[in-house]
């Protein structure tokens, strides 16, 4: 996972860490998930989580025995963190190449694992709207290949997504852009 972060970070586990808890602020999680996740030993993933949260990027919550971790949306580096982590896995730059160029968005979720802030190397996009499909696969190709990671999209009309909404609803989900119409009728990023 060679990216911005590991020319900045020296720990993966901490950009891992980083990747996980700063693309969906939203993701709990606690010591033996992510050591299973990550294949690290818990001490290396404790190190970490220990750091992070003496530096306050991230708050921990007891659950019972287990402690769970998440990011601190309080700590005034949060959305300059989030920006980085979303430039890193490129999802900024599909959403916006789209949104300029590729047709009329209405709507984009980011499902599966990327939802919950796994970095397993796909990421699954549902885009709601008009979108020329050629286009968009030459843009997630050319995409792909500067993020190092596989983009799958799913494009459905608004009549398609919501016969599609139950089985949606199902799976992590994120939704991170909508279509807001302001005075001037362009579309705005709603992120």
């Amino acid at each position: 996972m060679d990216n911005l972060f590991t020319g900045l970070i020296g720990s993966k586990t901490r950009v891992k860490l980083l990747m996980r808890f700063f693309f969906n602020p939203r993701t709990r999680s606690y010591l033996r998930e992510l050591s299973n996740e990550f294949g690290v030993s818990t001490n290396a993933v404790r190190e970490e989580l220990n750091q992070l949260t003496r530096t306050d990027l991230l708050k921990s919550k007891k659950h019972g025995r287990k402690v769970h971790y998440m990011a601190n949306t309080d700590h005034p580096l949060f959305p300059d963190l989030k920006s980085m982590v979303s430039k890193v896995l490129g999802v900024d730059q599909v959403i916006d190449s789209i949104v300029t160029r590729l047709g009329h968005l209405e709507r984009a979720y980011l499902i599966d694992d990327y939802a919950e802030g796994k970095d397993s190397g796909i990421i699954d996009l549902v885009l709601v709207g008009d979108i020329d499909q050629y286009h968009l696969n030459d843009l997630s190709r050319k995409t792909e290949r500067y993020i190092n990671r596989k983009i799958r999209s799913l494009v459905v009309s608004q009549e398609e997504f919501e016969d599609f909404l139950p089985e949606l609803e199902k799976r992590p989900r994120l939704m991170i852009w909508k279509l807001e119409e302001g005075p001037d009728s362009r579309v705005k990023a709603g992120r």
